[in-house]
């Protein structure tokens, strides 16, 4: 029978440590990453998630390139790069952040975190409360618990989470159901064919040519993306046409990609998205598990009709168990695992990460398994897919040690500057060097959805 233990030896001695288990994550070697070890201090080690995660798509390029890509990090890189989008202005406007209804409120029996950047899910939070408009939505809140008051939000469509503290979450269903397997869960098997795709020139990046198709949103998904792409993966973001993104949003993380809308539910999108799956290396998948199956993106079917292609997907709770159909972003999942309590502040009033940390390094860690897995299907002939979840991305935080000041500043954020079609851009760039010169991005974000769905 094939145990656990073989399982990670065979993950390990094809794609190497670091992966498997959560709390490698970090742990091992971070001579690629330079700089103050702590930068923003606080209960949690946020830095040693952040640079753990960076650190990994160093040591997977590392792994395909060999030691001539002379790859590094820094940590003032890795700061800026997690707060990406606070940094990130466009005609010298800043971006929005949260919205109006997305925050804490106190219930009455504890506090709960609701979530409402999109308007869809503003909508489903206000119906869900009786309400039509935000006014007066504390006073109503106040007055239910805040288990009632999650469910009747997730009920309607919305987002929202009961603050919790760690242990809660711990000893939870749902908690227990969420941690199960290791923090990158892989499933390995022989590939059927030689890729067609082949490591680029020393002239080239590392990973010139190679098409990502892109079925993410929000920020983790999308950020793994846009780190393959920054060196030379050619990335196609598909979006629905009825989910717009939110602009800044977009912006943020398309640096590199193109952009293109399809609708999956009618029968000549699905057959145009199989025609992509057909030429594509790799698929990246950032909706809820199962959500899109009936496209033919079942996780069994696309093993079958594209046995080579690499598969990763992206979830807020976990694949199985009672919440993995639930909605999620990365500040619900804060709030739920127990993060927003352990930052709480002197008046117990719950509190958060200072970037969206669960979000970007997921994001990492999910651009450094593909690279893993591309290296794997090249040099020997493995192919395969790989799971991660925001859930388990919070146990990771947890399992480190508390950071160790002094805390030490990472200085002013340099940010470059791009044209673009939404004008002029100020941002941060990659937080990674190339044999001593920072990388940056290529191109520009494209005008969102108006790329045709083919590839270049």
């Amino acid at each position: 029978m094939f145990s656990a233990d073989d399982e990670r030896q065979s993950v390990e001695s094809i794609l190497g440590t670091g992966f498997y288990d959560h709390q490698l994550l970090g742990m091992g070697d971070l001579d690629s990453v330079s700089g103050p070890p702590v930068w923003w201090g606080g209960p949690l080690n946020v830095e040693r998630l952040a640079a753990g995660s960076v650190s990994l798509v160093c040591a997977a390029l590392d792994a395909l390139a060999g030691a001539e890509l002379k790859l590094a990090s820094s940590t003032p890189s890795i700061g800026a790069a997690f707060g990406s989008s606070s940094h990130l202005r466009i005609e010298g406007q800043r971006t929005q952040g949260f919205a109006q209804y997305s925050g804490f409120y106190r219930c009455m029996d504890g506090w709960i975190r609701t979530h409402a950047n999109y308007p869809h899910h503003e909508r489903a939070l206000l119906t869900a409360l009786g309400m039509a408009s935000g006014s007066g939505i504390e006073d109503v809140l106040r007055h239910l618990g805040a288990r009632e008051a999650q469910e009747r939000i997730v009920s309607a469509g919305g987002i929202a989470a009961v603050v919790r503290s760690r242990q809660q979450w711990l000893n939870s269903a749902e908690g227990s159901e969420s941690g199960r397997g290791p923090w990158a869960q892989f499933s390995l098997r022989e590939a059927s064919s030689t890729s067609s795709w082949t490591y680029g020139q020393r002239t080239e990046m590392p990973l010139q040519g190679l098409k990502i198709l892109d079925l993410t949103r929000v920020i983790a998904g999308p950020t793994a993306s846009r780190t393959l792409a920054a060196f030379g993966a050619q990335v196609l973001r598909l979006d629905a046409p009825q989910l717009p993104e939110l602009a800044w949003q977009h912006v943020d993380t398309g640096f590199g990609k193109r952009s293109t809308l399809l609708d999956l539910k009618s029968a000549p999108g699905q057959a145009r998205l199989h025609e992509l799956l057909g030429e594509a290396d790799a698929l990246i998948l950032g909706y809820r598990p199962g959500a899109l199956a009936r496209a033919g993106l079942g996780l069994d079917e696309l093993r079958e009709r594209y046995p080579d292609l690499i598969v990763a997907e992206l979830s807020a709770w976990g694949f199985e168990g009672s919440w993995a159909q639930r909605r999620g972003f990365d500040s619900i999942v804060q709030a739920a695992t127990g993060i927003s309590q352990a930052c709480s502040d002197a008046g117990h009033r719950p509190g958060a990460l200072p970037v969206q940390a669960l979000d970007h390094a997921t994001g990492y860690g999910l651009a450094a398994a593909v690279i893993a897995l591309v290296r794997a299907r090249r040099v020997q002939r493995q192919t395969g897919s790989v799971r991660f979840s925001l859930a388990r991305t919070a146990d990771a935080l947890f399992a480190f040690d508390a950071p160790h000041p002094p805390v030490q500043s990472l200085g002013e954020v340099q940010l470059r500057r791009m044209s673009s079609s939404y004008g002029e851009l100020e941002y941060v760039g990659p937080p990674f060097s190339v044999a001593g010169r920072e990388l940056d991005f290529a191109k520009p974000p494209p005008v969102y959805g108006q790329d045709e769905p083919v590839w270049n």
